[in-house]
């Protein structure tokens, strides 16, 4: 009888085996269809990121072939990596490719700071209506288009522009070509991108400001800590994480300084230290009809855009710092 009992047994917990992932299925269904509203705000961005993102992907095939629209996709002659291998040997990819990183390397040098610094400042202000006077400043310019911002910029810099007839006016400096002059076009393009987007990149500091125990600073206070002592000691630290989660992110799109901005300012002078991979392919593939070879310089850029974020997230999280993932 005792064996019959556990032949039993088993076959009741087997049963149980069963019937148990079915039951699960059941209420995680359930649970689905309760929050169907809440999914359903979902839709909109999930068939944006579809339709824009992923979709578009599929047209990455031309850069393995020498393709024609009138042949099209599928009709088109397939050339393998011929489009990659020309990549590093046309040295005109090269320079492009050298002032891409250059100019990303000033932004992060120089922009990039800025947004913690204006955060760290605005944190230290008392007054919550200066602050949000201040606030309301300093995000303006983000929600301003490129060709505003270039506008503003060219008649500003232009020879007879304010800038130049104060230089005159104040120093006895004659004109100074600054739009002309390609030794000015890196400087003012990283200018541009402070003054449009610091403000902006604020928003995420100072959410993590947010978070801080007022209690640290009152007992630094209490130990003697200056102002300058708790920034360093308490704010920094805080911050910290989100930095490298953002220095990660940023380094994604290193080769990815922005088409608008580079396009609007170049001239035939500063072609040779202004044209970037965004451009280039702008002009190869649109001006040019040399869509395979535009395409294949995209995909190149995308691929080391992933490459340096997984890079750069294992070496932060090899150092014990915090990842994106």
């Amino acid at each position: 009888m005792s064996e019959l009992t556990q032949i039993e047994s088993k076959k009741l917990d087997n049963d149980q085996i069963h019937i148990q992932p079915s039951r699960n299925k059941k209420n995680k269904l359930k649970n689905l269809w309760s929050e169907r509203y809440l999914f359903l705000l979902l839709l909109p961005g999930l068939v944006y990121f579809i339709v824009y993102r992923y979709l578009p992907m599929a047209g990455n095939i031309i850069a393995f072939q020498d393709f024609s629209p009138f042949q099209g996709f599928l009709k088109s002659d397939w050339v393998g990596f011929k489009h990659f291998k020309t990549i590093f040997e046309d040295r005109e990819v090269v320079r492009v490719l050298w002032n891409t990183l250059y100019l990303s390397f000033l932004q992060i040098l120089f922009a990039f700071p800025v947004s913690v610094i204006l955060a760290l400042m605005l944190n230290e202000l008392r007054s919550n209506a200066f602050k949000r006077v201040v606030q309301s400043i300093v995000y303006l310019p983000h929600f301003l288009s490129w060709v505003i911002i270039v506008g503003i910029s060219t008649v500003l810099l232009k020879y007879n522009g304010i800038i130049n007839k104060f230089l005159d006016t104040a120093f006895g400096i004659d004109a100074i070509g600054f739009l002309q002059d390609p030794n000015w076009f890196m400087p003012l393009i990283v200018l541009q991108v402070i003054w449009k987007e610091s403000g902006w990149g604020t928003i995420i500091f100072l959410a993590a400001l947010s978070g801080i125990n007022p209690s640290l600073y009152e007992a630094a206070a209490v130990d003697g800590a200056t102002r300058l002592k708790q920034i360093w000691h308490i704010t920094l630290p805080a911050l910290r994480a989100t930095i490298v989660i953002l220095l990660i992110l940023r380094l994604g799109s290193v080769l990815d300084v922005g088409f608008e901005q580079i396009y609007l300012m170049l001239t035939p002078f500063t072609m040779e230290v202004g044209n970037v991979l965004d451009t280039f392919v702008y002009f190869k593939g649109i001006q040019d009809s040399d869509f395979s070879f535009a395409t294949a310089v995209g995909l190149f850029k995308s691929v080391i855009g992933f490459i340096l974020i997984v890079g750069a997230n294992r070496l932060s999280k090899r150092f014990g710092g915090d990842g994106i993932y």
